[in-house]
């Protein structure tokens, strides 16, 4: 009987890790005794398999959007029929190379209509992964990432603006990118592409605006690295922007940010796929990329959603198996796989992305996100031309301008303000003409509101009268601005319908 025992107990031993709400995938073989098997883990074998298999063959369909799985908006590579691309034949001076872009092409889409005077113009600033496809459009009628906030009567009325999005440099939806080919070897960049920052996306935007003869934008509006771009916009062109609207977004990565970010491109960069990026014919790392974007999901929502939305519920028992006999009160053993729903999430989101982007573009987007920093020292040590150099001077006395808090009542601002705030009002001073509004999420942790409450005082410190901001609750996490129509969508129709 003993020996009867230590075969059933090995047995159910190997059955915990069958047990997985990964895709879909072929039953698990007997296990042979004492050798637990892990499909979780099996999963990423078989999806190379698969990439193999496939290479062999004529070229796959365009991704389909994923089944609905909860309040994310859809995400799915564009076919380059559905948008336009501008093909800019000279040199994009960089941020961090003496060695310019020889030449690059930039993928956008429009809704609305230009009017005669060319001066309704919104230039909308992606998150780091979104395509141009920001809404849908007569070429693309699949919803986009910002569906619910552009269009007739929405809190971007194309009633009244023509609204641009592109994909930026470095991107892999149709703008210039490690993925892109090179011109002189006719082969991928791969990561000879140069390292680009969030100033060289804007720079590569603004050309598309002179090719469209577009002077002066009415707004410059982003979320997250968007809004990023947002405030560079306003920096590098003060006298062609507007409005600038700067939702979940900062003016300088905090360090936990850049944490959190290395993270997804070390685990990325130790795909042995990853190849040093030379990996365009072969293998996609395809599993780093699946466990960066775990990594990055955790950054995007928050707990307190999760308590709601998941809880510590389990996944149905879908191989039900009879209860250990040697602990016959554990009806349901647990698995070392996916086992809770909130992990079965995390494994959805990764395994649903690792195909759809390039993980060289990841890996310099999020890159050139770190490295964004307007404090005055850092911008003057970047080899970018602007026409701020008057206002920069004027601000280097800046530390003497009082202390103007921007935070709402309920959070007063810090009794010791971070020590770099009058070298970030200082390098901010460009922008002190321009109206802004400053939105944060409570529950944000990627970007805290403390950060939208820094960007809000060093405007104000560095001469701006008019930055309108905002602080949101409700459980998303960053990821509000994809979610929140109402509060979102509400502050962006106030803002941008005041005079």
């Amino acid at each position: 009987m003993a020996l009867v025992r230590l075969l059933r107990r090995s047995q159910h031993l190997a059955r915990i890790g069958c047990r997985s709400l990964s895709s879909p995938s072929p039953a698990c073989p007997p296990p042979a005794p004492n050798q637990p098997n892990f499909p979780c883990v099996d999963a990423h074998a078989a999806r190379e398999s698969r990439l193999k298999a496939r290479r062999s063959k004529p070229a796959p369909p365009a991704i389909q959007q994923d089944a609905e799985t909860g309040p994310e908006p859809p995400y799915a590579r564009p076919n380059p029929t559905t948008y336009h691309t501008y093909h800019h034949p000279h040199p994009l001076q960089l941020s961090y190379s003496t060695t310019p872009l020889p030449a690059f092409d930039i993928a956008y889409e429009t809704w609305g209509s230009l009017s005669p005077s060319k001066d309704n113009v919104i230039l909308l600033h992606t998150g780091l992964s979104a395509s141009s496809h920001a809404a849908s459009t007569p070429a693309n009628p699949a919803p986009g990432w910002w569906e619910k906030f552009i269009g007739p009567g929405k809190a971007i009325d194309t009633n009244q603006f023509f609204v641009i999005c592109t994909n930026v440099i470095g991107g892999c939806y149709g703008s210039s990118g490690p993925s892109s080919l090179e011109e002189a070897t006719g082969k991928p960049w791969a990561t000879r592409f140069p390292l680009v920052s969030i100033f060289d996306m804007v720079n590569a935007q603004f050309h598309l605006l002179d090719h469209l003869g577009i002077n002066k934008l009415y707004a410059s509006v982003g979320c997250s690295m968007g809004a990023m771009q947002s405030l560079a916009a306003g920096w590098l062109h003060p006298e062609r922007v507007g409005k600038i609207v700067s939702i979940s977004g900062t003016a300088r990565s905090s360090p936990s940010a850049v944490a959190m970010r290395f993270a997804q491109r070390a685990v990325l960069m130790a795909d042995p796929n990853w190849n040093n990026g030379f990996y365009y014919d072969g293998l996609p790392p395809h599993t780093g990329m699946k466990l960066a974007r775990q990594i990055a999901t955790i950054t995007y929502r928050s707990g307190p959603e999760w308590d709601l939305r998941f809880g510590r519920q389990l996944r149905s028992n879908e191989s039900p198996s009879l209860p250990d006999q040697s602990h016959p009160s554990i009806q349901r053993p647990p698995a070392l796989c996916p086992d809770f729903l909130i992990e079965t999430y995390l494994d959805h989101q990764g395994e649903s992305f690792c195909l759809k982007y390039d993980a060289n573009s990841l890996i310099y987007i999020s890159k050139a996100m770190d490295l964004f920093d307007m404090t005055l020292p850092a911008l003057q040590a970047l080899n970018i031309k602007s026409n701020t150099s008057p206002f920069r001077k004027k601000m280097h006395t800046s530390s003497s301008v009082p202390h103007k808090t921007s935070h709402s009542k309920s959070h007063p601002p810090p009794v010791n303000p971070p020590p770099y705030l009058p070298a970030l009002a200082a390098g901010m001073a460009p922008l002190a003409h321009i109206p802004t509004l400053v939105l944060g999420v409570q529950s944000d942790i990627l970007f805290t509101v403390e950060q939208q409450r820094e960007v809000a005082d060093a405007l104000r410190m560095g001469g701006n009268e008019n930055v309108s901001y905002y602080e949101l609750g409700g459980v998303w996490g960053h990821d509000t601005f994809l979610i929140d129509t109402l509060n979102v969508g509400g502050a962006i129709r106030g803002f941008l319908s005041l005079s």
